[in-house]
């Protein structure tokens, strides 16, 4: 790199491929899919220069089959998480001194390699890990972690452009530097490009990590790691462990070293992190950067002059897609009387052609829910709106799983805005739906931004650019990311930076300038040329 010049990459997002029948990309990933659905494959942890097998191990099970085994990860004890750190600590001067451009190659390469060689093999293990249709898993897998990795690129060079002033024989200057510990990413299974982003990230700009994913992500997880590797990523500047959680963050909340906190999962974890930093934040070195994304109930709204067929389409694909387990997907919603049998009409008609089933077989547009606890907790929502006079089920209700965690796209009708089910996350295929008097839509909002203690997406549907306006200025903080005549999900790294505030999170928005900034600690030096050498100011003279 020193004799080279490196070439910032462009703004501009991954292409999503189509997938359509006999396509190439198709057959690539059919393929790559039945090779490693049957490959039994051990996957290690990663600290320092080892790939640590550990005796003690749990099996990968698709959730779509849940009795078939594809494989296992390695569970850490203590002695494994306090290597990790300490490994990434020893990696950490050398790191921190590599240059900037040479940091950005190693993850302009690992984006290359997600788009190219690895696209069918991170693909395919999201789908057999994390049950995604290919759809679903090639906005994430492929494209959303491919962008992640190259416009983080572009954001940081523009970070150490913004120079203070110089004046005169005074130079001004500001080092980005990392932060002085390691930071400790926390991510959920939801995304893998989450996983390999909240990684990323800190480390792109100079910071070594202790890595802790989700054990419903760590197929792809493990994919990522193989990336990282061949693109040139020194080993222990991201160090993987897998295993008991609490037993992973305890040993990194009392490490005094610990200078950050990257995590995307649930508000109750998210608020006990911040509580255990609190206790001990006379231990630690530097005040712990915290940046959270968690929890969601997010919103459609429409207005009486809004297209039932718009409105009904983005509730289909905002509640249903993913099965629902997205922290935008949308959950509550709030329509028209005049407008109501339409859209129920529409609803039905549309969740009729619905199928679930196994992500391989591409006719279908749902999966299964990620594992035994999330299945159990969306049937108990169910059955509670079945069996309470405020509610009743509209549209589904069904689930099994006998083969796989199988829920049908349920929507719910309440005659109570505040039932249960319009306030707590549910993270499932269920849409709980209000009617409200065309004539109150104005206090329909209110109700919107007072219902949730959440405000991470949501949704205006109207052909009148008034109410657009009236809605924008009265849901200003109910949403930090609004979305107007669409879905509240499906944000493009570069597009729609990401988060939201209350419960949601810190608002940090991944895939922005704001994210990347957290992850460093300004050194102003100013130099001068031309220094004084007598004590008196002129105007004492």
């Amino acid at each position: 790199m020193k004799h080279s010049i490196f070439k910032v990459p462009e703004l501009k997002n991954e292409e999503i491929k189509g997938y359509l029948k006999n396509s190439d990309e198709r057959k690539d990933v059919v393929e790559t899919y039945n090779s490693m659905y049957n490959e039994n494959i051990k996957i290690p942890l990663y600290i320092g220069n080892e790939e640590v097998y550990t005796e003690e191990r749990k099996n990968i099970n698709p959730p779509h089959d849940h009795k078939k085994i594809v494989g296992s990860y390695s569970i850490c004890n203590s002695s494994h998480v306090k290597k990790a750190i300490n490994s990434a600590l020893t990696i950490k001067d050398q790191w921190t001194n590599t240059p900037w451009k040479e940091r950005a190659a190693i993850f302009l390469k690992a984006a290359e390699l997600i788009a190219g060689p690895y696209r069918s093999k991170i693909n395919a293990a999201t789908m057999i890990g994390q049950s995604k249709t290919i759809f679903q898993a090639e906005i994430d897998a492929a494209c959303e972690l491919v962008d992640f990795l190259k416009l983080n690129i572009v954001y940081m060079s523009e970070i150490y452009k913004e120079q203070p002033i110089t004046v005169g024989e005074v130079s001004n200057r500001l080092e980005y530097r990392p932060l002085e510990g390691f930071v400790y990413a926390i991510t959920p299974f939801n995304f893998t490009a989450i996983g390999g982003n909240l990684c990323a990230s800190a480390a792109l700009m100079g910071n070594v990590i202790l890595w802790k994913p989700s054990d419903h992500q760590i197929y792809s997880a493990k994919v990522i790691m193989d990336v990282f590797n061949e693109a040139g990523l020194p080993k222990g500047v991201i160090n993987m462990v897998t295993g008991d959680p609490v037993l992973v963050t305890d040993i990194a909340l009392n490490n005094s070293n610990l200078s950050g906190i990257h995590f995307t999962g649930s508000t109750n974890v998210f608020k006990q992190l911040w509580t255990k930093v609190g206790t001990n934040i006379n231990l630690y070195k530097d005040y712990p950067r915290i940046v959270g994304e968690t929890g969601g109930k997010d919103f459609i709204v429409s207005h009486p002059s809004a297209n039932s067929r718009v409105v009904s389409t983005a509730i289909v694909r905002g509640a249903f897609e993913y099965q629902g387990q997205k922290c935008s997907a949308a959950s509550r919603v709030y329509i028209p009387k005049s407008k109501s049998v339409e859209i129920f009409n529409n609803l039905k008609e549309q969740i009729s052609s619905i199928t679930l089933g196994s992500p391989i077989d591409f006719q279908h547009f749902m999966t299964a829910v990620i594992h035994k606890g999330s299945f159990d907790k969306i049937v108990n929502y169910i059955e509670h709106a079945r069996n309470n006079k405020e509610s009743e089920i509209l549209i589904g209700g069904d689930y099994n799983e006998d083969k796989g965690y199988f829920v049908s796209p349920t929507v719910i009708l309440t005659t109570n805005p505040k039932f249960t089910t319009m306030q707590e996350e549910i993270f499932g295929p269920v849409v709980t739906i209000y009617v409200y008097p065309d004539e109150n839509w104005k206090e329909t909002l209110t109700l919107v931004d007072q219902t949730s203690i959440y405000a991470l997406t949501g949704a205006f549907i109207s052909e009148d650019k008034e109410s657009v306006k009236y809605a924008l200025r009265h849901l200003r903080y109910s949403a930090g990311n609004f979305y107007i005549n669409d879905k509240p999900s499906g944000a493009v790294v570069g597009q729609q930076p990401f988060g939201g505030s209350r419960a949601s999170g810190t608002n940090d928005k991944a895939g922005s300038k704001l994210n990347l900034l957290r992850w460093v600690s300004p050194r102003l030096i100013k130099e001068n040329f031309n220094p004084p050498t007598e004590y008196p100011y002129p105007y004492m003279k």
